[in-house]
């Protein structure tokens, strides 16, 4: 089943928002999937998409360094951050 271009769209704001709202905590994939009741494999597939737009940083190494062998943790980047910031306090 394919999905519309202006629901991936949606997502996409449902994902960077999530993101910003925990922000500065990385997430697991898992997380985000499981916030905007989301398959994971999907939210997965956006996040690469995301990344490739330079929204999200993908972080592969645990807080003491060692590298995740089938995990991934997201942040927003921080340009992403600070366009969310400065539309936040416009308001």
């Amino acid at each position: 089943m394919k999905i519309s271009l202006q629901k991936k769209e949606k997502i996409y704001e449902q994902i960077l928002l999530f993101l910003y709202s925990v922000s500065p905590k990385p997430q697991f994939t898992l997380n985000i999937a499981e916030e905007l009741a989301r398959d994971e494999e999907f939210v997965k597939s956006l996040l690469f998409s995301l990344k490739k737009k330079g929204l999200v940083q993908e972080i592969k190494k645990n807080p003491e360094g060692i590298p995740y062998l089938k995990r991934s943790r997201w942040v927003l980047s921080e340009k992403a951050y600070l366009i969310y910031k400065s539309h936040q306090t416009s308001k």
